[in-house]
This record gives C-alpha cells, structure tokens and sequence, in this order.
C-alpha cells in the first residue's frame, strides 16, 4: 500500500490534542467515506487544544467535537489495532508506540516527523502561526500520501 488510500487508517500523536486530531479531521474532510479514519494518542490524556480547533476551522474543518483517548484505551475498549491498514505516527514516542503495538502483524506504520507547535509563538498570533504551519504541514502530507494532488 506504498499509494492510494488504505480502507483504515489510525493518525497517533503523543497526547492525541493537536496533530493527530488535525490530521484525523483533514484526512476525513479530503477523503470523506472513502476511509475509516481514527486518531489516539500514545501518552496520557490532555484535552483538545483551541488553538488547533480555531486553526481547523480557518480551513472548514471542525474538530471541535473530538474526544481525546490513548492508543492504551482503544485496546481496553475491545479495538484491535491490527484492524487499520495503516497508522501514521506523528511523535517519536507514538511511532515507538504503533511499532509495538502492531509488530507481527499487516499493519503499516510511517513515521511524519510533525511539528509540535504547542511551545512556540508568545503572542496569540505566533502561536496560532506555528498551529497553521503544523496544519499546513499535515494537509500537504495528507494530499500527497493519499494521491489528491490534481
């Protein structure tokens, strides 16, 4: 499955509040049903962060209603992670986490080296600027993994 779409795919970053919701919600706003798309994250808790809601939304992606859960929890809820075709991890530790996860098994895991842009930027505009350039960075990646370039 080097292209084209996976019939599941699982985005994971470290606390599951801004990447891999972004891309979980880009992902489902270029693709639609095409694919089943999910995303957790490979630590704790953190609640979903505003500023990667406001910066979504700039784009007509609404992610406001997203709950955040660890890749831990799926499993204690029943989801087997073997289920996805692929999952892409946006952290180190998450694509540590995936890789363990689903070792033995079909499962493809990439690895996108994704800014984090929770530390950066002292004003509100740096800091929505650096939520942009992850979300940016994110849909272009999206676009051309999955072949939606024109």
């Amino acid at each position: 499955m080097p292209d084209g779409l996976p019939g599941a795919a699982l985005f994971s970053c470290d606390w599951n509040a801004v990447r891999s919701p972004m891309a979980e919600g880009i992902a489902k706003r270029l693709v639609g049903t095409k694919m089943f798309v999910q995303s957790a994250g490979a630590r704790g808790l953190e609640p979903l962060d505003p500023f990667a809601v406001e910066v979504c939304r700039e784009i007509g992606v609404d992610i406001s209603g997203h709950k955040t859960h660890t890749l831990a929890e799926m499993r204690e809820w029943g989801d087997d992670l073997s289920q996805f075709d692929l999952i892409v991890a946006l952290s180190p530790g998450a694509q540590r986490h995936a890789l363990e996860a689903v070792a033995g098994s079909h499962v493809e895991v990439e690895y996108w080296p994704t800014l984090d842009p929770t530390d950066l930027g002292e004003t509100r505009e740096q800091k929505l600027a650096a939520y942009r350039q992850t979300r940016d960075q994110l849909r272009e990646r999206l676009m051309v993994r999955f072949g939606l370039i024109l």
